[in-house]
């Protein structure tokens, strides 16, 4: 696979629901502390309520990162681009089951995944909904074809990171809030989870 967008027929899809309003979220503290449980729908309603969340960026051996474009059904930034899963721990889930069910049920994929930093943000995407996540940030590599899970997901592909940089720079508009904070402290201070690997 090149640094092209996917070919649509390249993909398998699944069509799995994971996705429910009323799965129950893990709210937190500033300190990432359990404080309480609230349903998916009401945790993202207004300015949002501070619950737990993750990011995972998978690279390719080239050093490309697969991106994701989010399906339009999305309630909060429907069609933009993200980096390759994001999603929440469920109630009694830890974050370490959490990142591989979520990574499984979006695009079929099981790798390693290593974790890079945590951090919290606010993002408002219209008066009614928003993301106020403390986000777990995790990298891995997998060169495997993706099964792409088309509820959640309607674009793939796998991009160099300078030309991440270029299209952030120019649309930035293009690309979810996280996914842009994350991207630029991943590239300060995280260089070696998209170096190319020496075959």
């Amino acid at each position: 696979m090149d640094n092209t967008e996917l070919e649509r027929q390249e993909w398998r899809d699944s069509n799995e629901v994971v996705s429910f309003d009323d799965e129950p979220l893990v709210l937190v503290d500033h300190d990432d502390r359990e404080i309480g449980f609230l349903d998916k729908a009401a945790a993202h309603v207004g300015h949002g309520t501070l619950h737990r969340a993750f990011s995972l960026f998978v690279f390719n051996a080239k050093g490309e990162l697969l991106l994701q474009q989010r399906a339009p059904g999305k309630r909060l930034w429907p069609g933009y681009w993200s980096n390759t899963c994001c999603s929440h721990p469920r109630r009694g889930e830890t974050i370490d089951t959490a990142i591989h069910r979520r990574l499984k049920e979006e695009l079929g994929l099981a790798c390693p995944l290593t974790y890079l930093f945590k951090f919290e943000y606010q993002a408002q995407f219209d008066a009614d909904g928003a993301e106020h996540e403390l986000c777990w940030v995790y990298a891995g590599r997998s060169d495997d074809a993706p099964t792409v899970n088309v509820n959640e997901i309607s674009g793939l592909r796998y991009i160099a990171p300078d030309a991440l940089d270029a299209e952030m720079a120019a649309k930035p508009e293009a690309f979810t809030p996280w996914f842009k904070i994350e991207w630029e402290r991943i590239r300060r201070e995280h260089s070696e989870v998209f170096a190319p690997l020496k075959g």
